[in-house]
């Protein structure tokens, strides 16, 4: 599913009525109606009250409309302007507007403390309150009379539908403000903003749906947007297919580069994963002190011995071995539990030079490359890169705040700067590609924020890639995979390990 930032929202609009000839008043009447059905879904039984806050533009023009047709549904309305006169009310708000008063329902201005008093007790008595306050240009804090029927609100306790965002929600970043509105529902409109999947917007949003409001569908579908929703339908048309009578050499030869003495659990799960999501033949190349005790945990993988200094430090002719090794493999993940002595980290760095396979680079292979980022451009390989907020600003020298907050717009930007697929790893976790192109995921949940997912994570795009399907996708179906067995995980078990999430990989 595609998805839009307010300014991309907004040309969409404006396409709409130039180019394509739809009246903003009819897109403006299908947005009102999709938000009274809604009201009309979580209405209680017996309570045909709806309270609906207004603001001065087309958020409230909709909030007019939804009025409107509540009252032609039977419901009992009571509709609050708030920061502006009636006489402010212009464009086909004002139209809506004029036909909700013709209707014979009056608009009550909220000004002072009376005011507030008299919509406070409405509040109370309500079935449903309707937040048509202030739309997706929202950005900053909001003025005191927004942030006081903000309050209202949310103290209510009442069931609340938000129309297109909630009020105080950014609708590119996902950032909010003091007393933004704490939705049940929000009913966006065509496409989902960008904001709405990102936290800590998620917990203000509720229930999201996206209504149709009548736009043109080669309208949306042209729309030049490169975000996307990440959704089970996705990932289903990006799977590798597997031939009946293939063989485990056709079904991928990955090769995990990962492990070292007090570190052999991020190898293990790494190659473990690889192996349940389906590749055909998984080697593991690891220390040679490390080899023994991951031989005994890995049944199903090859475990190779690296040549060392020390223990867990390797030596020279570690990085060829790697090479020699990776010429008969489809895939390299490199990283998990390597260790970062210089000696390590310089063989990560000739293997990385080197390699001509599709690579996964994850961990301390990542740490390989602070202070050298210009590999990234020297390699002839396709790559991954598969950070953590923190690993990312190690590479950036970014704030891990700055990120968190831009995580889609970084993902971008650095996908493209580096030639490389960029999976930002967190809440949600977002898919940068060089194109230009951002997968947003939708699956996952907090229960799987225990060490190791992420090299449950490596293995799984390493599966896939090998499979057959490029390394962009990949890295798209591993995420949300990964996620909906964590989803799945959860449902069973308070807490869990990482390990545990390769027992749950949906059958999709």
């Amino acid at each position: 599913m595609k998805v839009v930032t307010a300014e991309e929202m907004k040309q969409l609009d404006k396409l709409a009525t130039e180019e394509y000839g739809v009246a903003g008043l009819l897109l403006m009447d299908q947005a009102s109606k999709a938000v009274a059905e809604a009201v009309m879904e979580i209405l209680p039984e017996g309570n045909q009250k709806v309270v609906i806050f207004c603001g001065k533009g087309n958020n409230g023009g909709d909030g007019f409309g939804a009025a409107r047709w509540l009252e032609s549904f039977g419901v009992k309305t009571r509709v609050y302007l708030v920061g502006a006169s009636l006489e402010e009310i212009a464009g086909d708000a004002a139209v809506e507007l004029a036909m909700l008063q013709r209707a014979g329902v009056k608009i009550e201005v909220l000004t002072d403390d009376d005011d507030f008093l008299l919509a406070e007790l409405a509040c109370a008595k309500a079935g449903v309150i309707v937040d048509a306050l202030l739309g997706t240009g929202f950005k900053g804090e909001l003025r005191d009379v927004y942030a006081r029927s903000c309050r209202l609100i949310n103290e209510s306790e009442r069931p609340v539908v938000a129309v297109d965002i909630p009020t105080g929600v950014d609708a590119d970043n996902g950032s909010i403000c003091k007393d933004a509105v704490k939705a049940s529902v929000t009913i966006t409109m065509e496409l989902p903003k960008v904001g709405l999947f990102l936290y800590p917007a998620v917990d203000y949003v509720g229930e999201l749906y996206a209504a149709n409001i009548g736009m043109p569908q080669k309208l949306v579908a042209d729309c030049p947007s490169k975000k996307f929703l990440v959704d089970e339908a996705m990932v289903q048309s990006l799977l590798p297919l597997r031939a009946g009578n293939a063989h485990k050499g056709d079904a991928g030869k990955v090769l995990v580069f990962a492990g070292s003495p007090g570190f052999t659990g991020a190898a293990a799960l790494c190659s473990n994963a690889a192996v349940r999501s389906g590749a055909g033949l998984v080697s593991l190349l690891t220390p040679l002190s490390s080899r023994d005790v991951l031989a005994v945990k890995l049944t199903e993988v090859m475990v190779h011995g690296l040549l060392e200094r020390m223990p867990g430090v390797l030596g020279g002719g570690a990085a060829s071995d790697v090479v020699a090794k990776a010429a008969n493999a489809d895939v390299l993940a490199i990283g998990p539990g390597l260790g970062t002595s210089e000696s390590t980290m310089e063989a990560v760095r000739t293997v990385l030079e080197q390699v001509q396979i599709p690579t996964v680079i994850d961990a301390d292979a990542l740490t390989a490359l602070k202070d050298n980022l210009e590999l990234l451009q020297k390699m002839e390989a396709p790559k991954v890169l598969t950070p953590h907020v923190g690993e990312m600003a190690r590479l950036t020298g970014l704030s891990v705040e700055e990120i968190d907050k831009n995580r889609v717009e970084l993902a971008a930007k650095y996908a493209a700067e580096w030639n490389a697929v960029v999976v930002l790893k967190g809440a949600p976790t977002v898919v940068g590609c060089p194109d230009g192109t951002v997968y947003i995921n939708s699956s996952g949940c907090s229960a799987m924020a225990t060490g190791g997912s992420g090299d449950v994570l490596t293995g799984m795009i390493a599966a896939l890639a090998g499979q057959g399907i490029s390394l962009s996708e990949a890295a798209v179906c591993a995420v949300y995979l990964h996620g909906k067995a964590g989803e799945a995980a959860a449902e069973k078990y308070t807490a869990f390990g990482a390990g545990q999430l390769v027992d749950f990989l949906p059958k999709l």
